[in-house]
């Protein structure tokens, strides 16, 4: 990565309280650097890689113009479709902590507002419900050793997030990527499998569903991914992994478990608040603009 684009990432993200690079962004640019348009320069960057924008000021240079040049110089480039951009397909771009100045730039360039992405926190001092797995299903860590784990995790990915504009695209080789980032562990990707003949040295079979956690660091995990097969929906098994998957992060000792939700899917948002205790605050929010 370009030492300005690492210096710049860090400044934003001690002034604005979040990270302006997510992770899809980073791993991109250590992994596949060739798949990245970058105009950088020391008051900022702007990235473009499989048509998502990226654009990063330094918060000693905004408001002198900085990020509609960059931004500008951006534009011109998507025109010549940069690798990892389809013909045609339309650019978008976050804003990671909903900024006003970001709002009027986007504006200003034909972006529209399309998604809000909630952050939803919960406080490990929390008391759970206690984890009652229903009779037929096994809940266990990710087996490395057994190659359908992998083959069913990324079939049944692929069928629970078919429409998701992020995680549905995961092949072989992003899984593999995930798997040898730093924070990985086996024990924290929960498989939910049928079985027959008891929990007990039964025998496992389809697979049900996942949860994916994250341990950021000592004091932070995540609700990584949750995804439900679409012949298993309606068993309340999302609600069974979930729950696991919190049990299993307050194991770990972290004070806070944080997950990311689409602010208009309801449902998901009454289970994580009114159920599991997780709330939202107006400024964790991230937003996308479409152009095009």
């Amino acid at each position: 990565m370009d030492a300005r684009i690492d210096h710049v990432a860090r400044a934003a993200a001690r002034h604005d309280g979040v990270d302006p690079l997510d992770e899809a962004t980073r791993m991109t640019l250590r992994l596949h650097p060739e798949k990245v348009a970058a105009f950088v320069e020391d008051a900022g960057f702007a990235l473009l890689s499989g048509g998502e924008v990226t654009l990063v000021v330094d918060p000693d240079a905004r408001g002198a113009g900085v990020g509609g040049r960059l931004l500008d110089a951006l534009l011109a480039q998507a025109d010549d479709q940069p690798a990892g951009q389809a013909a045609g397909q339309p650019l978008a771009a976050w804003s990671h902590a909903d900024h006003p100045a970001a709002a009027a730039l986007a504006r200003s360039r034909g972006f529209d507002r399309v998604r809000e992405l909630w952050v939803m926190r919960r406080p490990t001092s929390e008391p759970l419900p206690p984890l009652v797995v229903p009779d037929g299903v096994v809940v266990r860590g990710y087996d490395g050793l057994n190659p359908a784990d992998a083959k069913d995790l990324l079939a049944v990915n692929a069928a629970a997030f078919a429409h998701h504009p992020e995680q549905g695209g995961m092949d072989a080789a992003n899984l593999a990527e995930r798997m040898a980032e730093p924070w990985f562990s086996a024990d924290g990707l929960l498989l939910a499998r049928s079985v027959e003949g008891g929990r007990e040295g039964g025998r496992e079979g389809e697979l049900l569903g996942f949860h994916w956690t994250k341990q950021h660091d000592a004091a932070t995990g995540e609700v990584y991914v949750v995804g439900v097969s679409p012949a298993a929906q309606g068993r309340g098994l999302g609600a069974v992994l979930t729950l696991a998957g919190l049990h299993h992060l307050h194991g770990l000792g972290v004070a806070e478990v944080l997950l990311y939700v689409e602010s208009d899917n309801h449902p998901a948002v009454r289970v994580y608040r009114d159920k599991l205790g997780f709330t939202h605050a107006p400024t964790d929010t991230h937003v996308m603009y479409r152009r095009g």
